[in-house]
């Protein structure tokens, strides 16, 4: 697995205060798994991959990763390619399914991504997206992230989706107590981060600027050892159908 630097692009590291968001996808990609339909059917192009850390829960399905970023691509045990969601290199028809746990939002063009992974899916395929809900996910009236373009609300990931697919049914990536009190323990010290810039200031501040800034500061949160985020794994995660506003994500299963 590649040693990537951390940033607040992509999940790179389980240690100290990263466990929860770490296992957090790992989850996601264990409990999307059935969800792909038939393993004998083809591989699965897993999307805007990253470090690949759980890949291997889509067995026995072969997977390709895909991301931007080559030096997170390294050291992987299968196939990767390095390039851009929205021009996939890969022929029509290629892949049997495709998973993208936590990269859409990362676009500020989705529809573009849509189109690809429509064309690169075999007919009767499936294309499961996950992505944070908007809603309980830092602050539902403002993207706090500066990696993030677009985050959406259940409905907005059915917008977003249906006029790409044939059909789409959105679930929700729900935690355990214990999992949330961590969330409302950082959702505090956001607010009281922002309470500072009561003008919204920030909203000025280049993206670059801003990014460098957003490591800095998740990088010193998440630096001292917690036994409560140590604690945390990919069992206090459940996927579901009911109640998805408050969903910590949103999950738009996707046929063609």
């Amino acid at each position: 697995m590649s040693p990537a630097r951390v940033t607040g692009e992509r999940v790179t590291t389980p240690a100290g205060g990263f466990n929860p968001t770490w296992q957090r996808h790992v989850a996601a990609y264990a409990l999307c798994a059935p969800l792909l339909g038939d393993p004998e059917r083809g591989s699965v192009l897993d999307l805007g991959c990253g470090v690949g850390h759980s890949f291997a829960l889509l067995a026995p399905r072969e997977t390709v990763g895909l991301d931007l970023d080559a030096a997170a691509l390294a050291g992987q045990e299968r196939e990767t390619v390095a390039g851009d969601m929205r021009a996939i290199p890969f022929a029509d028809g290629t892949f049997a399914s495709v998973l993208s746990v936590q990269s859409i939002e990362h676009v500020p063009d989705p529809e573009r991504v849509l189109a690809e992974v429509v064309r690169v899916l075999a007919p009767g395929g499936v294309a499961v997206f996950v992505t944070p809900n908007r809603l309980t996910f830092a602050r539902p009236d403002e993207i706090i992230d500066p990696y993030h373009f677009r985050e959406y609300d259940p409905t907005e990931l059915r917008e977003l989706c249906a006029p790409f697919f044939s059909s789409v049914e959105i679930r929700g990536l729900f935690g355990s107590p214990r999992y949330l009190e961590l969330v409302a323990q950082e959702r505090a010290r956001l607010d009281s981060l922002l309470a500072r810039d009561p003008l919204r200031a920030r909203r000025f501040v280049p993206r670059r600027a801003r990014q460098v800034l957003y490591d800095a500061l998740l990088t010193r949160a998440r630096r001292v050892a917690d036994p409560r985020a140590a604690a945390i794994e990919p069992g206090d995660f459940d996927l579901r159908a009911d109640g998805l506003d408050a969903a910590l994500d949103v999950v738009a299963v996707c046929r063609t």
